[in-house]
Parts: structure tokens; sequence; C-alpha cells
């Protein structure tokens, strides 16, 4: 399972859209949501090939976003939201 963050211009571009479209491509359940700091979280479940090609794919994101920063959560930052086997979903913003 990969539990991380982006930053840099991840928000107002569309990102926990393209976010979840790609995930749902690549096999991988969990959800995005935006952080109040600007960051998007993401938690992400599938095969360690498909989360390694999902994590790789975050980390440029949608046509507009600029990510400059992608970080491992060790400890959540906030509640987290479960994971349904088989769905990736946005989820309300922290």
């Amino acid at each position: 399972m990969k539990h991380f963050t982006v930053s840099g211009r991840v928000q107002g571009v569309g990102f926990r859209n393209w976010t979840q479209k790609t995930a749902q491509k690549m096999n991988i359940s969990g959800w995005v949501r935006n952080l109040s700091d600007g960051r998007v979280e993401i938690k992400a479940l599938g095969s360690e090939t498909d989360e390694l090609q999902f994590w790789q794919a975050c980390q440029k994101g949608p046509l507009f976003a600029k990510v400059i920063e992608s970080n491992w959560v060790v400890i959540p930052i906030a509640a987290e939201p479960a994971i349904e086997e088989g769905h990736f979903r946005v989820v309300a913003s922290v």
C-alpha cells in the first residue's frame, strides 16, 4: 500500500479527478483528498508494480499541475477514510 502526499500546484488544476481516473485505469483502489495546507494526500492499494507505476504517474499529474515534491506518509495526517476494494474515490478535503 502506498500512502503519500504531493505538493506544488496540485489544487485547483483537476488533480483529484485526474488521480481517480488514473487509478481506475491502473487497477488501484484507494482515495485522494486535498489538505488545508495546499498538498494532496493519496492512499493507493494494488499490486506492488501497479502501485509503483501509479505513484510515478502522480509525480507528474495532469497537464496544468506542477508537482514539486512527493513524500511518503508514515503517520496519517488526519482520520483516514476506509479503502473499498476495487474502488478509487475523491474524499472530503481536510
